[in-house]
């Protein structure tokens, strides 16, 4: 797909939603559409699996090379296919994700769960760079400061959502509707964009602490795995959708 192609084919998408959907939800379509779905492989539904910018040993040490194949080419691709058997010949079948979720009420869980999974892992491994690590500068810095007082305060209690979440979940670092930064967790393959979530948002940063992502390499030990993970986050692109949400 050219780039042109691809600009043309988000602009549609946004003129197709703003009919049902709040600017607050539609800012999420700019924010989940990335370059990488340039590149992206058709399926056999309307939905499919985005291809990474990166090899799978790319993130090591600190996430590892089979981890990660598993978990995009198997589980992230599970999502998908789940996701397009799931809405076949209902209404969701002609709804984006951004709608599906902000509408999760209306469809099954099986609907529910893989939506979630397809929109989470997307951000999650988007959220990923060889080049990663460091801190945030500029606004989002400045955000996270006024949020959380420092950088450190944020990455703690990220981390502390984490390590709290039991069983199978997900830590976020997102822009509350009154455009301040905060930190939630949810079960499951849910996020703050669903009609469900008990702490609405727009995610900016998610990290999955659902034991696929992690135990190959850090088995039972979460903790460091959430500690390792700062080493690859790339900021430039947590800062491009902090700025498209707040």
């Amino acid at each position: 797909m050219s780039l042109n192609v691809y600009i043309d084919v988000l602009a549609t998408r946004i003129i197709k939603t703003m009919k049902t959907t709040s600017i607050f939800q539609i800012m999420i379509i700019i924010m989940t559409t990335s370059t990488a779905s340039v590149n992206a492989q058709p399926s056999a539904g309307p939905f499919q699996l985005t291809p990474l910018t990166y090899a799978y040993n790319a993130l090591e040490p600190y996430i590892d090379a089979q981890t990660m194949e598993i978990h995009h080419s198997k589980h992230l691709a599970a999502y998908v296919t789940n996701l397009n058997n799931a809405i076949k010949g209902t209404e969701a079948e002609k709804l984006s994700l951004l709608e599906i979720m902000a509408n999760t009420k209306k469809f099954d869980m099986k609907v529910r769960n893989n939506a979630g999974g397809v929109y989470n892992h997307d951000l999650y491994f988007a959220s990923f760079s060889p080049k990663g690590g460091g801190q945030p500068t500029g606004d989002l810095a400045a955000a996270i400061d006024a949020a959380f007082e420092s950088f450190d305060n944020m990455k703690t209690q990220l981390n502390n959502a984490g390590l709290a979440r039991f069983g199978s979940g997900w830590a976020w670092l997102y822009v509350t509707p009154e455009r301040k930064l905060a930190i939630c967790s949810t079960p499951n393959q849910d996020n703050p964009l669903m009609d469900i979530a008990e702490f609405k948002g727009i995610p900016i940063l998610g990290i999955d602490v659902w034991e696929h992502a992690y135990y190959l390499k850090y088995q039972n030990k979460r903790a460091d795995y959430l500690n390792a993970i700062w080493n690859v986050i790339s900021w430039e692109e947590v800062a491009r959708r902090f700025a498209i949400a707040k």
